[in-house]
């Protein structure tokens, strides 16, 4: 075999037991403790066995996989030492020391009524219910500002509530802050020194306009915290989101640069790969060692490998190993998205961005072939990751591609300048203000980018949500990539033909517009992202609205299209904002007769709960409408005509798990003789009552319709689900949500009912229809 042929071969020898690896340790991640220790014990027999038989290739396979579960198995016993995990099982009240692992991040607007922080933290000492211990497990604690002031590496003591993580999280409990945080102890001189770096970059990009201010903090050290909420939508709708965060080909910029450095002031060439190694610890410093960062960090050094070997035979060694040190050091990203996605995309760089390059530059002139490499590594990372973000979101991106091939010249511009910012920021404040405007340009180019192919109409293709989607999408992609030269060589040869061909999928495949909903629809789940809005129609002329979602402009636009000119309530659940913010785009240009509230807020000792409440707002703003607003609680009858309604819950203030969601008003419905559970956001605390009044109800019919509390979370009560014998069961949920909502164990406990799932991530606006006595789905 050639030279050149050599340096074409994909090496896979480590790569292959690398991925078998990863797959086993995703599937054990969260196995029993035993079978973990079992299936190691087995990979290491079966390791010894191939050795006898001198099966080298399988040996690699079960060393590399005994490796991962022994790392995952001293993992586990770190995060489960101590008292956390059980005493989030009790959702106790607890005083913690901790030291910060993570910069603050303030939550979204809309998912709270007073501004909410999260953190991530690390639990050194823990006390509760009596109880002292030693720890070294990582939470993810919520809190108001006192958290925004929190620094990297500091020591801190506070007071709060600990409950379950949510399902997939990298975190062995949330705490829920109460009170003020106290900071036992400042950050070391180093990390000192590296917030000061970072200060500096956000004061010199602070004159710049709102998008590239944003921007290129993010693009240089993943510093999100100014990045306009509408950029950061768009950029999603682009699959240009990876620009937001510290990435690998962020990082490959960053290392060409040091080694450029090391050759202009003469650094001995077999010490230039050390010297940008050091120069890589120091921008990881920079950017904070959270698990993306070190993942990028090390597809950043894959990349640099490839790019100085220029042989794909080195890459694939350097991307197997990655993948091993990445997974020992954080088992847990076996099953991160990220992790996936980044490992993917470096994957399909390895395989097809070269060789895709060549070609197109072989039917380019000379001086466009530069965009032959611009547009053949976007892409060949995108044919990778196209089947998995379908698991994040049903659709497939059609301007994706040419918004990344034309990003992709201003990224490594505004990275560059913006890491001259962050070097010359501390001595020389002026010149550092002028650099920052160089790394700018180039970011606003790519906001601008960003905003017009996010305003494309029809500018991404609606598709099967779930592993049937990804397996299509596999299965798509690679009959086009086996068979692509020919149909382009057949559109070439024919070329009106082909127009046609292309106009004809465009008119069969372009989604569109809703329109008005007409018929007789008896029931509507608003489409209102991650929140809850549920319209209820009786008699002609007669509609209840429960819950407003977190936009006004959304819950309106549903309710036209609905042709509500007039409500005869509106019931409110409880007072968080993802069910009560949109209450001014319901009362826009509508009647609204009353409005109905949980008495819990009312209740002395409600001001226990430590959540955000958007109660006062929502008062004042009824208040000024001069709308009559009603308390309910268990017990209360409420009745419209062809549409009655009985209160199940609240019949008091629930401490354990989150008082507001457990304050949920619960309705026992009868519409149109379907019967019909709607549950709030209540926990399993409120769920285990309301299933009592259920028992206790002498109405016996099944019912028809629940509406999953809670956005189709975790901490449901199995009994109450099993026993309603529903037929369809409706999920209200955001799309992309930060959440993990709906949950894998709820889905699984839905399908156990036997209940048809109905999703507005999945459906849009989920619109229903009687017909023959049954419920039926329209969109």
């Amino acid at each position: 075999m050639s030279a050149a042929s050599e340096r074409s071969v994909l090496d896979l020898r480590l790569l292959l037991p690398a991925l078998l690896a990863w797959a086993v340790c995703a599937a054990l991640l969260s196995a029993p403790t035993g079978l973990v220790l079992a299936v190691g014990v087995g990979t290491l027999a079966a390791a010894v066995v191939s050795a006898s038989r001198r099966s080298w290739a399988w040996v690699l396979c079960c060393v590399a996989m005994t490796v991962l579960l022994v790392g995952l198995l001293g993992h586990r016993s770190v995060a489960d030492s101590g008292l956390v995990p059980s005493l989030a099982q009790r959702s106790a009240t607890v005083r913690v020391e901790a030291k910060v692992i993570s910069d603050p991040v303030r939550l979204p607007p809309k998912a709270t009524a007073e501004p909410m922080w999260r953190v991530r933290l690390q639990i050194t000492r823990i006390s509760g219910r009596g109880e002292v211990s030693s720890a070294r497990t990582p939470v993810l604690a919520f809190g108001g500002e006192a958290l925004s002031t929190l620094r990297w590496h500091e020591r801190v003591r506070a007071v709060g509530r600990l409950q379950p993580p949510r399902d997939g999280a990298d975190v062995r409990a949330t705490l829920r802050i109460s009170g003020p945080v106290e900071v036992t102890s400042r950050a070391g001189p180093i990390e000192q020194a590296v917030e000061h770096l970072r200060g500096g970059l956000r004061s010199s990009t602070a004159g710049l306009p709102q998008d590239p201010a944003g921007l290129v903090p993010a693009l240089v050290i993943g510093d999100t915290s100014r990045l306009p909420e509408q950029l950061n939508e768009d950029m999603r709708a682009t699959g240009m989101t990876h620009l937001n965060a510290v990435s690998g080909s962020n990082v490959t910029v960053v290392l060409l640069c040091v080694q450029w450095l090391a050759g202009l002031i003469r650094v001995p060439r077999r010490w230039r790969m050390p010297f940008a190694f050091v120069g890589l610890g120091l921008f990881v410093m920079l950017c904070r060692p959270e698990p993306s960062v070190v993942r990028a960090s090390a597809m950043g050094v894959v990349g640099l490998l490839a790019f100085r070997t220029g042989s794909r035979p080195a890459g694939a060694p350097a991307l197997a190993a990655a993948i091993l040190v990445l997974l020992i050091i954080d088992p847990g990203l076996s099953r991160s998205f990220g992790f996936i996605l980044s490992s993917l995309a470096t994957l399909g760089l390895l395989l097809f961005a070269r060789r895709w390059a060549d070609v197109m530059a072989a039917r380019l002139p000379r001086r466009c072939k530069p965009l032959a490499e611009a547009t053949a590594v976007p892409l060949a990372a995108q044919v990778f990751c196209a089947p998995v973000t379908v698991l994040l979101q049903p659709m497939v991106s059609l301007v994706g591609l040419p918004a990344n091939v034309l990003a992709a010249p201003l990224v490594p511009i505004a990275t560059v300048a913006g890491v001259l910012v962050v070097v010359t920021a501390p001595i020389l404040a002026p010149v550092a203000m002028l650099l920052a405007w160089v790394a700018g340009l180039p970011a606003w180019g790519i906001a601008l980018i960003a905003h017009a192919a996010a305003a494309v109409p029809f500018g991404a293709l609606p598709w099967i949500g779930g592993w049937w989607g990804v397996a299509l999408l596999v299965a798509v992609i690679s009959i086009l990539l086996v068979t692509g030269p020919w149909w382009w060589a057949q559109a070439l040869r024919r070329r009106w033909a082909a127009a046609a061909a292309a106009l004809t999928a465009l008119a069969v495949t372009a989604p569109v517009p809703p329109g008005p909903v007409t018929g007789g629809w008896v029931a509507a789940m608003c489409d209102v992202g991650q929140g809850d809005a549920m319209v209820l129609r009786g008699s002609v002329g007669h509609t209840v609205l429960i819950d407003t979602g977190p936009d006004p402009e959304a819950v309106g636009t549903c309710l036209d299209r609905l042709g509500v000119a007039q409500l005869d309530a509106v019931v409110l659940t409880h007072f968080h904002a993802d069910h009560v913010a949109g209450l001014a785009g319901a009362l826009r240009g509508r009647v609204v007769r009353e409005v109905f509230i949980t008495s819990v807020d009312q209740d002395e000792g409600a001001s226990r709960s430590d959540e955000a409440s958007a109660r006062g707002p929502t008062l004042e703003l009824l208040a000024r409408r001069r709308i009559p607003v009603h308390s309910l609680r268990q017990g209360d009858q409420l009745s419209w005509p062809g549409l009655t309604a009985g209160v199940l819950w609240p019949a008091r203030i629930l401490t354990e798990g989150s008082v507001q969601n457990n304050g949920s008003l619960v309705l026992d419905v009868d519409l149109r003789g379907q019967r019909m559970l709607l549950t709030g956001d209540i926990e399993r605390e409120a769920a285990a009552n309301v299933r009592r009044a259920l028992a206790g109800s002498p109405d016996r019919r099944p019912i028809a319709l629940l509406k999953v509390a809670h956005h189709g979370s975790s901490n449901q009560d199995d009994a109450l689900v099993l026993a309603a014998g529903t037929q369809v069961c409706l999920i209200s949920v955001g799309r992309d949500n930060s959440y993990g909502h709906p949950a894998p164990r709820t889905l699984q406990l839905l399908a156990r009912s036997g209940c048809a799932v109905l999703r507005t991530d999945q459906r849009g606006t989920v619109v229903l229809h009687l017909r023959a006595g049954v419920l039926a789905t329209s969109r």
